[in-house]
């Protein structure tokens, strides 16, 4: 996984301390693979285990795996094909974060009731994983209209959550169901692309999938496979600690 995908994968890990290291090895990153911790540290006025710590927090090894694995990406650029169902696949598995998903299956399993939401074919997959939650007999409600979501958000409360599925996390519809939830302090689970977008910034927790938007003769024919292997671990997860 690239740096720039760590950062956003254990962005809700990282502190202002974390962000300062973080920018400074964006603007001197030929440079920084070839210094020492030390160096890092005092050009960035901390000390080194602060520099070990956050190479920790990115996924990385420690500080020599970080430099070394930047080192690479400055010599090697990676880009994944759109077309290769595989890559998306493999990509997908990278970026699920274990930690995330016990978050979110400790909000699922404390809830009272779960609802879900999604537009077009985000819907059928919203069904889908109503469908596992209610393997176990979790209340769980799946709505496929504006008014009912919006009419369902308005008689319930913070001990319900709401789960957003959108690939581009700016579906207007899905936004305004998440704006109606933190009205009333229900907390969100959204699903979507890696990417940074609006519905990202209104969750309580964000789980990612790996599927860039793909269209053909005006057709959306973006592969959704990934939000399937997301949705399968989340379900596996969430029925062995239910």
């Amino acid at each position: 996984m690239r740096f720039e995908e760590r950062i956003h994968k254990f962005e809700y890990k990282l502190n202002d301390t974390d962000d300062q290291i973080i920018e400074y090895i964006k603007e001197h990153k030929k440079d920084f693979v070839n210094q020492s911790i030390q160096m890092v540290a005092s050009n960035v006025y901390t000390v080194p285990n602060t520099i070990t710590r956050l190479s920790k927090k990115l996924g990385y090894d420690g500080f020599s795996h970080l430099k070394s694995s930047l080192k690479e990406e400055i010599e090697s650029p990676n880009v994944i094909p759109d077309d290769d169902s595989y890559s998306l696949i493999q990509k997908t598995f990278e970026i699920i974060d274990k930690d995330r998903m016990l978050e979110a299956v400790r909000l699922l399993n404390d809830s009272k009731q779960v609802l879900l939401f999604g537009v077009g074919d985000s819907s059928d997959l919203c069904e889908m994983m109503a469908r596992n939650l209610r393997v176990v007999s979790k209340p769980t409600s799946h709505h496929i209209h504006r008014h009912e979501i919006l009419h369902s958000l308005d008689q319930t409360n913070h001990q319900s959550v709401l789960f957003l599925i959108s690939l581009s996390g700016e579906t207007q519809l899905v936004l305004e169901a998440a704006e109606k939830a933190r009205e009333r302090n229900i907390p969100i689970i959204s699903l979507t692309h890696f990417t940074k977008n609006p519905l990202q910034s209104m969750a309580t927790i964000n789980l990612y999938c790996y599927a860039p938007k793909k269209t053909k003769n005006g057709y959306n024919i973006t592969v959704r496979t990934p939000v399937m292997v997301v949705l399968e671990t989340l379900s596996q997860y969430f029925w062995s600690h239910y």
